[in-house]
């Protein structure tokens, strides 16, 4: 990197990176924060489908699935936003 530019990061100066690239970083961010929801929603996911002597519990699919990722993805981008922010301030 040159002097005076900086990373992919919220505070990303707009020298020497452009819109482009930053948008590139938001959308990254924003799929980042949907993978991390979707591993979180991963965890013991067998044993919330599958009750013991009854029917698989479907809502875990149709419900908390979609909810993990929304979830993963806003609060990825909150802290994007709020990291954004106090970079600005400096």
């Amino acid at each position: 990197m040159r002097p005076g530019e900086t990373g992919c990061g919220p505070g990303a100066s707009s020298v020497g990176m452009g819109q482009r690239a930053q948008a590139a970083c938001g959308c990254l961010t924003a799929a980042l924060g949907a993978g991390a929801g979707l591993a979180v929603w991963a965890i013991d996911v067998r044993s919330r489908l599958r009750r013991f002597e009854q029917a698989p519990d479907l809502s875990v699919l149709y419900l908390e699935l979609p909810l993990a990722l929304l979830a993963g993805t806003a609060a990825e981008l909150v802290l994007w936003a709020v990291t954004g922010r106090l970079a600005g301030r400096r």
